[in-house]
This record gives structure tokens, sequence and C-alpha cells, in this order.
């Protein structure tokens, strides 16, 4: 090493200055060579790195739902990717050629080619990124394709400042086939309850601009659950979708929409309408075709609906006029299968708002809103007291007396009958006690239950605790229950009567007459008493049919080892021809109404 030295040391001290010149070019080519292979690396390296980038924006764009388009100022396509490929159907050659099918949007009202349409809103362009929800793309006559549009420009800075539209499509397809479906029943595909809540509104909204009448119509299957239990789950769905289909034809041929809303509801909107009688006589129609519709080996399903018509202006205001039509529905079904029954105020003078009666409920059993109100039963024999039926009155302190009838259904259909059933029992418990301590003519005390009080499995339970508690002889009360309640679930209502017989209470079939009974069954149902609708007797002095029937069922009775009570008795002419007839008790206004509890002690005196 200290020869190397030694020797390069001299050759420096040796070297002139020309010498040193050389040398110190030498250097510096040698020092820019190394630099330009420096750079040539970051160079292929740099170019390296941007293509993988530039692949793995590619492969990000041809994996993109959005469908994406570059083209060029002349139009020409720069880049699509293939959701835009698939979108505008192009071919392999479309790169840096023009599109060959020019497609055309629509963003309102006018189809422009896509070309035409850029050059447009070139100004705007420039300045922001445009977007267009749902406007309409066709890319052949018969294709249109729902999409949102999203445009943007960018620059190449070159001599020639080359401009580029960037295009991003939205296909909205599959988002308006999830709406839709969102709008429609799921079984039968019709217009659901969604989408008649937003016809409607633009329905009302057209009233000022025609002179004829708007009218709703709801319609709901009668005994549907019965139906599903002797037909079976997927027959009864075909019914509906059967009837569905129908209902989808006429559709065509009036001014009608027609919606599936829920289970076995379907509305109709009608427009145009005449009068009040050519909605009724559509809707009879309809239960025409119904009664013929369906037939299982070759046995005719007899079908019947329920019909609720509002009909704008005389149902009231359109903000009501739907919820006026479920309140005829259920006038409809009230009076029977296959009725139809039309909104008209004037008919609903004593009506309440059910929501303010709703909320009012709880509050006024707490508050001692209710009483216990008891109406004479006659024994013909000696026309004396010896039972009373017992009825539930409500004194509103702001709304003054409310009618049962407008309660009660209301109470059955949100569960609150139970708790009034359980106030009801035990006022009359408490009361019968009263009686007896102060030594009142012993008498029987008939109450009202509904199945759906027995139906919670805790009634005969209950029952039976309270009559403990009370000391009270079950003989001294009966449980009152509807003919057509009974008859609709015969073999429950049998099992659970058979019970209340068991801890010595007595049973009573309320409105008898009115239902489908069977005879078979009535045979089994372990009632003591039989007691026959007002209905029938309400014209019974003048109508020979009604003497007839009334006749029959008392004889009926007898021949089943029941008493038999009369209801409705208004007059003494009645009374004295149903006592012929050999009923045993008589109930009615003809021997009192309904009294409060210190006006009734009066009569047991």
């Amino acid at each position: 090493m200290d020869n190397i030295m030694e020797t390069l040391s001299k050759f420096i001290n040796n070297m002139s200055q020309e010498d040193y010149v050389i040398v110190g070019i030498v250097i510096v080519l040698a020092l820019f060579l190394i630099h330009i292979y420096s750079l040539r690396q970051e160079k292929k390296k740099l170019i390296t790195t941007v293509y993988a980038h530039v692949k793995v924006f590619q492969k990000a764009f041809e994996s993109a739902k959005d469908a994406m388009l570059i083209v060029s100022d002349t139009y020409d396509v720069v880049y699509a990717n293939q959701a835009m490929v698939s979108l505008l159907e192009l071919d392999n050659n479309f790169l840096y050629q023009p599109l060959k099918n020019v497609p055309q949007i629509n963003t309102g009202k006018n189809w422009v080619e896509l070309d035409a349409f850029l050059e447009s809103k070139k100004d705007r362009i420039n300045q922001k990124l445009l977007s267009f929800p749902q406007s309409m793309l066709k890319v052949i006559k018969e294709k249109e394709v729902l999409v949102n549009v999203y445009i943007d420009t960018l620059v190449e800075e070159s001599k020639c400042d080359t401009k580029y539209y960037i295009i991003t499509m939205q296909d909205l397809t599959e988002v308006k086939k999830i709406s839709e479906m969102a709008y429609q029943h799921k079984l039968t595909s019709m217009p659901n309850h969604m989408k008649a809540m937003q016809d409607i509104p633009v329905l009302f909204s057209k009233i000022h601009t025609q002179n004829n009448k708007i009218a709703l119509a709801l319609m709901q299957f009668d005994n549907f659950s019965r139906l599903r239990s002797i037909v079976g789950y997927e027959q009864s769905n075909e019914v509906i979708v059967t009837f569905s289909n129908y209902l989808t034809t006429i559709v065509s041929e009036m001014n009608v929409n027609v919606y599936h809303t829920f289970d076995n509801h379907f509305l109709l909107t009608i427009s145009n309408v005449d009068s009040v009688e050519d909605v009724k006589e559509l809707i009879i129609q309809l239960q025409t075709k119904l009664a013929k519709l369906y037939k299982i080996d070759d046995t005719s399903l007899h079908l019947t609906v329920s019909v609720g018509i509002a009909i704008y202006p005389e149902s009231g205001p359109t903000r009501k006029l739907l919820d006026n039509t479920y309140k005829a529905l259920d006038i409809a079904q009230n009076e029977g299968d296959g009725n139809i029954a039309v909104y008209l105020p004037s008919t609903f003078q004593n009506e309440f708002d059910e929501l303010r009666l709703h909320n009012d409920m709880k509050s006024g059993l707490e508050k001692g809103e209710f009483e216990v109100y008891y109406q004479p039963i006659i024994d013909v024999e000696n026309e004396e007291v010896v039972a009373a039926e017992a009825l539930i009155r409500w004194i509103h302190p702001e709304l003054g007396f409310i009618p049962p009838d407008m309660f009660i259904g209301l109470m059955e259909k949100t569960g609150f009958i139970t708790k009034l059933g359980q106030f009801v029992l035990e006022e009359v418990l408490k009361q019968q006690k009263r009686w007896e301590l102060f030594e009142f003519k012993p008498i029987e005390v008939s109450i009202n239950v509904s199945m759906i009080e027995i139906a919670t499995g805790e009634f005969v339970e209950y029952v039976d605790n309270q009559l403990r508690y009370h000391q009270i002889h079950p003989e001294s009360i009966k449980f009152e229950i509807t003919e057509s309640i009974a008859m609709f679930s015969e073999v429950q209502t049998e099992k659970y009567f058979q019970q209340l017989k068991k801890l010595g209470v007595g049973i009573s079939l309320d409105d008898f007459g009115t239902g489908y009974t069977s005879f078979t069954y009535l045979k089994k149902f372990p009632a003591d008493i039989l007691k026959i609708d007002k209905s029938l007797t309400d014209d019974i002095i003048s109508n020979v049919d009604d003497q007839r029937i009334v006749h029959a069922i008392i004889e009926l009775g007898h021949n089943l080892g029941m008493k038999v009570v009369v209801e409705g008795v208004e007059t003494k002419a009645m009374s004295e021809l149903l006592i012929s007839y050999g009923c045993d008790y008589i109930q009615g206004y003809y021997y009192s109404k309904p009294l409060p509890v210190f006006e009734f002690q009066k009569l047991l005196r």
C-alpha cells in the first residue's frame, strides 16, 4: 500500500498543467455518466411504479359497478370500463373511435344525443362537476335505462391543451326494481298500502279540476280465517290471487285504481264518479263475480266481501276520506256478510274521536267514569223482577254520555275489554253482597262476556277467585255470550263454558236467531237461558214471519231444557203476544230501561 501511495504521489508531482485539465474532464465526465445512469434507474423505477398504479386504477375501474367513459373534445372514446361497455353495448374496437351507437340522454322532457348534450353543457362543465340524477339513457329504441349522470372535464396541459370529458353513469335498474317491490304486495304484486298512501294525495289534488266526485271503497273477505282453516293456507292464497287478477282487469276498463293493502283487504280509488249509486253498482258487480270466481274440484266456494265506501264530498273532507272508509267497512261487517255501507256524517251524529276514547279509557276506569246499570228481567207468571242484565255505561267528564256501541267495539279491538270485564264482574259481586247484607230479594245478574276475555286462558280462574273473595253464591251470576261469537269458535267456547258450569254459574246464549246456528252444537252447548234478539221482536205485531220464528225458537229452547228470555219488549201488545207464546222471561223498555243501581233498588224493594 505504501508503494502504491508513493508511486501515485510521484505521478501527481510530475503532472503538467494540461494533464490536470484532462484528468478533471475525465472525472467530471465520469460523474456525469454516473448521474445519468442513476437518473435512468430512478426513471425506470418511476415508470414501473406509475405503470403499476395505472394497472391498479384500471383494475378498480373495470370492477366498478358505475359505468365510466372518457371521450376527447372530438368525442372519440379514450376509455370505457366494462360496465360502460355493457351499458352502451360497445363493440371490441371502440377505442379512439366515435361512439358507434350514439346514446341519447333525457334529463327532462327531450331526448338529446350524448355529443350534442355535452356540447350544450360545455360552458357549465368547465366550472364544476355537473350531475343529472334520475335521467333516462337510450342506446337503442326499445331499451331505456334509468341512470344518474355525472360529467366532469380534464385538460391535458400541453401546446394543444387537449380536453377530455369524464362521464360516470349509475345504472338504477336494480334500484328501481327494489323500489317498485317496496310498493308491491308480495303475494299478488299489486300496488300495496304504501303505494296507495302515495297515490291518494295526487288523486285528491285533481278534485278541483274535475266536476265529478271521487270515492274510496275498502273491501275485506268475510270469515277469511275460517276459509283458511277449511281450504288451507295455499288454497286461500290462491283465492286472493285469483280475485286480485280479476280486479286488475277492471283497471283498464274504468277510472279505477286497485290496491292490495293488507292480508285480505283491497282498496279501490274511483275517480269521475257521478253518484254513490254508481259506486254501489260497481261493488255489487265485483261481489257477484267473486261469488262464482273460485272452485275446488268443481265445487264453487261461496265467497263474500264486506265493503265500506266513502265518497267526496258527501262523506266529508278529503283528509278524512280514508278514515271514513274504514268506519264504513266496520259498519258493513257488523251488519253481516256481504254488506255494503256508505259513510255519511248524518249516520254518525254521535260520533266520537276513537283515538281520544282510546286514550281516555284507562284513566276513565281509574277515575270512576264507568258505571254499571241494571235492566230488569221480568218473570211472566207474576210480572216480578227476578233477574237483571248488567250493562256498562261511560259518563265522560267532557263528552258526556258515550253510547256503548261507540266504545265496546273499540275496547275489543284494543284488548281493553278484558280490564273492563273484570271491573264489571267485581262491581256486580260487590253489589250482590250489599243486597245480601241489606236483605234485598235475591236475584240473578247476567254479565256479558266476550271471547277475547275468555281466550286469555285466565278467565275461569279469575271468576272462581272473585266468587270466593266476595263470598257470593255462584248461582246468582250468569254469563252471556252472543250466538254469533259462540258459533264462531264452537270447540273453544264449549270447553270454557263447561269449566264455568263446574263453578256453578249460569250460562246464557244471547242474541239468539241472528247467527248461523248449528243445532247439533246448540244441543251440546251448556246454556241455561236462551235470549231471543230484539231484531226478531221489533216488528212482531205486524210481521207474521217474525211471529212464527219467535214462537218456534221458544218451543226449541224449551225442548232443549232451557228457559227463554225475549228482549226488546216495548209495548203491552208485544208483551201479551210473547207471553201467549209461552216465553219464561221478558226484558225491555215496556217494563224498564237500564237503571243506575239506586234506581234499580227501588224496583227490588
